[in-house]
């Protein structure tokens, strides 16, 4: 144990991996080979097990319980009685050899009586709400809520989110406006009314900003259900939602952006190199999307970590 660890004199700490600067309150117990890393806070009543791990500056909150199997990155915030859960099918002095893997990445807070069941993944900066059930994965950024939880949105990056953005005429009289997140923009689409009924059209290269090599549907989508969740290396997306509506968040590890997609001479531009997010589908959205390439499975970035990795490599 680190000598500039500090344990109350009425917690038991039983691991000799305790990192500086750490504080463990009164009544907390660390059983033997615990993992606890530098400038933690460790709250009253809580129980750390043997094979647990704990990164640097995580806050754990009084009433929890870190069991085998479960692993919480760098700046975690455990809010105070949340409940991790490690066996799916527990029986009374039934042991597993193995327990699933639990891992709460870094940067993310659960919130207080939050319930996480074994061997999912909480994404980096994602937010559990207080009293979630959390029945599967949730996604990096990603705000959940309710019994299960669902996503109701995500966290705001350092530019503020958007909603029904109305753009302005650029300057070749087509409506054009850039969402300062790596190129991605929004665009109004030509638009004819008459009695008989409403026309939009577009031309490729013009309205849509590439020749489009592929196109596909997306549609009869449960509304609390999530699509996208990627980046592409090369290919450009060009995303309209022609019947009901759809949020799309746009991301490039810096700026975070969310716009509604709801009317079919709206088309949101998403670039090479742009993490997109599809969700809060109506039951009714049918959402086209216009691809640049051809579809390659080796285009895709799927490990958001991964992409906010490349991003800050490329400065």
């Amino acid at each position: 144990m680190s000598e500039t660890a500090f344990v109350h004199p009425q917690a038991l700490c039983e691991s000799k991996t305790i990192g500086p600067r750490t504080r463990v309150w009164a009544f907390a117990h660390i059983l033997e080979g615990a993992q606890i890393g530098a400038d933690c806070n460790v709250c009253d009543h809580v129980f750390i097990e043997g094979a647990a791990v704990v990164g640097d500056r995580v806050t754990i909150k009084c009433g929890v319980q870190i069991w085998d199997g479960i692993e919480l990155e760098d700046d975690v915030f455990v809010g105070p009685n949340a409940t991790f859960c490690n066996d799916p099918f527990p029986r009374s002095r039934q042991h597993l050899k193995q327990y699933p893997v639990t891992i709460v990445r870094k940067g993310a807070s659960i919130g207080a009586n939050a319930t996480l069941l074994p061997g999912i993944t909480i994404g980096s900066n994602a937010m559990v709400g207080a009293g979630a059930v959390v029945t599967k994965s949730v996604p990096p950024n990603a705000i959940v809520v309710g019994n299960p939880a669902s996503i109701v949105g995500y966290v705001p990056g350092a530019a503020t989110g958007l909603s029904q953005p109305t753009p302005g005429p650029g300057p070749d009289g087509d409506a054009v406006v850039d969402l300062g997140v790596n190129g991605a923009s929004l665009h109004r689409l030509p638009q004819v009314r008459d009695l008989r009924g409403n026309l939009s059209a577009m031309e490729f290269g013009q309205h849509v900003p590439f020749h489009a090599k592929r196109a596909f549907m997306v549609y009869d989508v449960p509304s609390r259900e999530v699509r996208g969740e990627h980046a592409h290396w090369r290919c450009s997306q060009f995303l309209i939602c022609v019947r009901g509506s759809c949020a799309v968040v746009v991301d490039d590890a810096r700026q975070r952006r969310e716009v509604l997609l709801d009317r079919p001479d709206l088309g949101l531009l998403l670039p090479p190199m742009t993490w997109g997010i599809q969700y809060k589908y109506s039951a009714d959205a049918l959402l086209l999307v216009f691809a640049s390439d051809p579809y390659d499975a080796d285009d895709y970035i799927r490990d958001y970590d991964q992409f906010r990795q490349l991003m800050e490599q490329r400065g």
